[in-house]
């Protein structure tokens, strides 16, 4: 804009006002064109919605237009908030009680501004009253505090000043550098999300599975409707002689433990001298809608388990369940042990696993009756559950970082988010049985029933995981917001058999995802006996780096024998011929 030296102030020209009525006439042309656009798919509006909270009503959770409106509002009543308070500013900051980091005020404008560095203060102090007002409110059970708790944090990640155009001072320049450039391209994006249904995370055509990710070579020799069973080419002379097949969760892709070669426990895994299996689930559609726990356990984990023992002539096979797919590892474990069968997994281990959810955290919160409702809704014509709700609710746990940072960084300023492979893989979602995912919901984290002996029964057999005496390796994430790391101590409580507990650095993925080459974060170790996971913690020694070294050393100890890397160890020339190259074609499904 042209600057009035006498005035000292900037006054719009003719030139100033042509193009923001440009800019305004262009916004409204997107908007029109993507209506008319959701018009003629026969949809009012793009058919999605987040999933609910888990507190207050449901009513018109799964009604676009109403979330929209409601959004909207929100949106509004924020604005206005932050308006009144402009209006009321001094030039004056507050002093600053403590310094603290928070990247969302990392730039230099949100203190060379006093006005600005005022809002930053105010907010902070505000959101430390109002959480702190949490524990002091009576009469609260520990579950509608937690509630509670979880609604007041994410209301004041969203009332953030730097949410917000008008009270962000980096949005403020962008808008003048670019005059209004940046909010076009951040409507452009915003509405290319709401069409595709969810939140853009990292730079979209970077990374592509097979070609700069999940590139690990190898073979899938087994394809059964639920799973395709891969089988890596080993890059030693030797090899260890028990086998290790690797569960990853089923609501996500396998390949967050195969990105780029230099972050791949599965690559880590084969140069070490394992020989290596992995199960890629299938994502869910209509020929799997129906499947159950008994599925996942005997058709999934136990049939793979069978593949990998036949193949190579062992009589068992250390066995790895990341996430969800270890706690159905501990229910097969269980079962194994019903039958009589428990010397089919030499080892097992936990990456990031519960089987007690007593203290799950805060995916509880998702576990109402609201949040069941709107799942029987969204499954009720195909059978699953797309897999952005899931994703979505995921985000949620931390949505100062996996939502409002994108909302900044894509909508107001404008920016795509930089490439990231992890993030391209938390947006690469699993669709999930409907029916399997609702009894997970219900009979493990809500009813808690693995922790009862004999309360689940896996085709018919009660299973009792207090009775498991498999030796374990059970890794938690310090940090970790899905799995905490007192919810995975609980294993330690449950079996039988010895175990190692190892608590990483970082969490759910990072924590694991961790490879030494990065020399990134830290694990604890105490070789002592432990009852509590605090008592672990006051006797832990810290080792720097990653925990893979310790896991490879414990496997080793557990069978140290190798053999010769040829015949069936290699993929393809056993009894189970390749089908089609390592990563598959279920990885790739949508």
């Amino acid at each position: 804009m042209a600057d009035d030296t006498k005035s000292g102030s900037a006054i719009p020209t003719l030139e100033d006002w042509q193009h923001w009525t440009l800019v305004m006439g262009r916004a409204q042309q997107m908007l029109m064109e993507f209506w008319a656009e959701s018009l003629n798919k026969d949809q009012p509006f793009p058919a999605w919605s987040p999933p609910a909270f888990g507190f207050g009503e449901a009513q018109g959770a799964s009604d676009p237009m109403a979330l929209m409106s409601a959004g909207a509002q929100a949106w509004a009543k924020g604005l206005e908030t932050w308006g009144k308070m402009l209006g009321g500013v001094t030039a004056t900051p507050a002093p600053e009680e403590k310094e603290r980091k928070d990247r969302r005020f990392a730039a230099p404008e949100w203190r060379e501004n006093p006005i600005f560095e005022t809002i930053r203060q105010t907010y902070l102090r505000v959101s430390d009253q109002l959480l702190g007002t949490v524990d002091e409110v009576d009469g609260l059970d520990p579950d509608a505090r937690e509630k509670l708790r979880f609604a007041t944090r994410s209301f004041v990640d969203a009332m953030s000043p730097s949410n917000f155009a008008l009270t962000n001072p980096q949005v403020l320049k962008r808008t003048l550098e670019t005059r209004g450039e940046n909010l076009l391209k951040g409507l452009a994006n915003m509405l290319n999300d709401i069409a595709a249904g969810q939140l853009t995370q990292t730079k979209p055509g970077v990374f592509e599975v097979g070609r700069n990710l999940a590139t690990t070579p190898g073979k899938v020799i087994k394809q059964t409707p639920l799973y395709q069973l891969i089988q890596y080419t080993p890059t030693t002379d030797e090899v260890l002689t028990t086998p290790v097949v690797i569960f990853p969760p089923w609501i996500n892709r396998f390949y967050i433990l195969d990105l780029s070669p230099e972050k791949s426990l599965v690559k880590w895994c084969v140069d070490a001298g394992i020989s290596l299996f992995m199960v890629s689930w299938k994502s869910a559609d209509e020929s799997i809608a129906d499947a159950t726990l008994d599925d996942y356990v005997l058709k999934g984990q136990v049939d793979a388990i069978d593949a990998v023992r036949e193949l190579l002539g062992v009589p068992g096979v250390h066995a790895v369940g990341y996430c969800v797919a270890g706690t159905t590892l501990a229910a097969t474990l269980a079962y194994l042990d019903a039958k009589g069968e428990a010397e089919k997994v030499r080892s097992a281990t936990f990456l990031t696993a519960q089987v007690d959810f007593a203290e799950a955290g805060d995916l509880k919160l998702f576990t109402g009756p609201e949040t069941m409702g709107l799942l029987d809704k969204l499954t009720a014509e195909k059978g699953y559950l797309d897999g952005r709700y899931m994703a979505a609710t995921f985000n949620l746990l931390r949505g100062r970082d996996l939502i409002w940072n994108y909302v900044v960084n894509n909508y107001l300023l404008g920016e795509e988010p930089p490439p990231f492979d992890l993030l391209h893989w938390n947006s690469d979602t699993t669709n999930l049985p409907a029916g399997w995912h609702r009894d997970y919901l219900e009979t493990l984290y809500k009813g808690n029933r693995l922790a009862e002996s004999g309360a689940i029964k896996v085709a018919g057999t009660p299973i009792d995981i207090e009775r498991v005496k498999t030796p374990s390796y059970i890794q938690a994430g310090r940090e970790d917001h899905i799995a905490p790391p007192q919810s995975v101590w609980k294993i330690m409580d449950h079996f039988a058999g010895p175990k190692r507990f190892v608590l990483a650095g970082s969490g759910h993925i990072a924590g694991v995802v961790n490879p030494p080459a990065a020399q990134k974060y830290q694990y604890w170790v105490n070789e002592q006996p432990c009852g509590t996971l605090q008592s672990f913690i006051d006797g832990a020694t810290e080792h720097k780096g990653s925990w893979w070294p310790d896991w490879l050393e414990w496997l080793k100890k557990q069978d140290g024998e190798t053999v010769e890397a040829a015949g069936a160890r290699m993929p393809g020339k056993g009894k189970l011929k390749p089908i089609e190259d390592a990563p598959g074609a279920y990885v790739k499904s949508r």
